[in-house]
């Protein structure tokens, strides 16, 4: 009886029965929803910080790779965990989901020290090989040392959110989500102004960093609290914490090709920082653009990775599940929304630069040339669209590595160095054509990935749906 009872909710389980658009809607809409609250609290920080000082802003955008590196490890063990969760329980086998969810607990907290030690000893070398501007050294060491410290709190806030998201509770996600955002916008004023009546001082970049941490403890905490109550489909028990290592090499596995993407993008942001350095006249103005950049465009990639954790845990289920029609079905609709997206995104860059960079407030040296960035960079959304929904079948499937290196092609292989030949010409504008340049190699290598993931996973599973009709 106990049997039955508790295979019961997997065959119920609504990735493996709801209609494909709907299914992806609902899964997808509240993800999207909560990243777009995400994408407004990183906006509503630098807005905040700009009229603090500028300084701040650039040493914000100085912060964004250690920022990156730490938050792409937490995504790293999630995408990890919530596509071996989705296989698990699409295959009915809830002890090995178990084992995956307690086993991603431990990696958490492996990875948390990790950033600790670097938070505690790392801070001050990182930002001396950068700049020798006092203020923006000690806007960047205060805000970065902080977020690393406590960086334990977005990697629970990741994982136990993945944990919902994979057995197809993403409504739950987007309550956690939106909780830690507000309350991360409500405390950035308090902090970095400060209170006086309240007997809270002034504390700048520091105080960011204070607002940003409290929130990803709230949202962690919260999500947890969903997984205990609302989550009978993963049962978080100490045992399952002992690592075991044919649970966690599956997960690295998938996962830690995100984390190098994440890595490689944090290269390509220090990197690209130390081009845009170089420009004597217009230097820090054009590394504090770049920065914006990175938080205005999270209002469209933000949404877009919402919809790529949708499609890797619908994917990954009913790979499990054997049910290739549902998996392409779901990748079709996936390039469809993911381009609808970015067309969104395309326009508001192309049509209104000036009044998105008049939030930082921008003088007009930054505004001539971050008006001439946005337009140019902005160039490349459509064609991330494509990448980034078809790479949603690299993870699914077990094939990060194809992640891997598109990313690599996206980031190293060709945006760094055309980035740097253009920057010869002396001219700043000119760098920013990097980026749709690199944009059409990864397109190219993704197209081909996924031609060659379709004809050896998903084809052979197609033939033989036909076979046992």
């Amino acid at each position: 009886m106990k049997k039955e009872q508790s295979v019961s909710p997997l065959q119920e389980n609504k990735m493996g029965v709801m209609p494909v658009g709907k299914l992806l809607f609902n899964m997808a809409t509240p993800m999207i929803m909560s990243m777009l609250v995400q994408a407004l609290y990183n906006v509503v920080d630098s807005v905040y910080i700009a009229q603090y000082s500028q300084d701040a802003v650039t040493a914000l955008s100085l912060a964004f790779p250690v920022q990156n590196v730490q938050i792409g490890c937490a995504v790293g063990i999630g995408v990890g965990v919530n596509s071996m969760l989705s296989k698990s329980l699409g295959e009915g086998n809830r002890e090995k989901a178990n084992l995956v969810a307690g086993n991603g607990i431990f990696l958490a907290l492996v990875f948390s020290l990790a950033v600790m030690l670097f938070g505690a000893f790392g801070t001050n070398f990182y930002y001396n090989v950068q700049t020798e501007n006092a203020a923006i050294l000690k806007n960047g060491i205060e805000y970065t040392t902080i977020c690393c410290l406590f960086t334990a709190g977005v990697y629970f806030e990741v994982l136990f959110e993945r944990m919902l998201q994979a057995t197809g509770r993403a409504m739950h996600t987007m309550i956690t989500q939106g909780v830690g955002a507000i309350t991360n916008i409500v405390l950035d004023p308090v902090f970095i102004f400060g209170v006086e009546w309240l007997g809270i001082p002034s504390m700048g970049a520091a105080g960011a960093a204070i607002a940003t941490v409290a929130g990803q403890w709230v949202a962690a905490t919260l999500a947890l609290i969903f997984n205990i109550t609302s989550n009978p489909d993963v049962k978080l028990r100490l045992k399952s914490i002992r690592p075991k290592g044919e649970i966690i090499k599956p997960v690295l596995s998938i996962g830690v090709p995100s984390m190098i993407m994440n890595s490689v993008s944090s290269v390509m942001n220090f990197s690209m920082n130390q081009i845009l350095m170089g420009f004597e006249a217009v230097g820090e103005i054009a590394t504090g653009i770049f920065g914006i950049y990175y938080k205005l465009q999270s209002f469209f990639f933000m949404p877009l990775f919402g919809l790529n954790n949708a499609t890797i845990s619908i994917v990954a289920y009913n790979f499990g599940a054997r049910k290739p029609e549902r998996m392409t079905r779901t990748l079709k609709l996936a390039c469809i929304t993911a381009f609808s997206i970015m067309m969104l995104g395309l326009a508001a860059f192309q049509l209104m630069p000036d009044v998105l960079l008049n939030m930082f407030n921008a003088d007009d040296t930054f505004l001539a040339v971050g008006t001439k960035a946005l337009r140019t960079i902005s160039l490349h959304f459509p064609l991330a669209a494509f990448c980034i929904a078809l790479g949603a079948s690299f993870q699914a499937l077990g094939n990060g590595i194809y992640s891997t290196i598109t990313s690599l092609c996206r980031q190293m292989v060709a945006l760094l160095p055309a980035a740097y030949l253009l920057s010869l010409s002396g001219s700043v504008d000119a760098v920013w054509w990097a980026f749709p340049i690199a944009e059409c190699v990864s397109l190219a290598a993704t197209l081909f990935f996924f031609a060659r993931i379709y004809r050896k996973k998903i084809k052979p599973l197609m033939q033989q749906s036909v076979e046992h009709v």
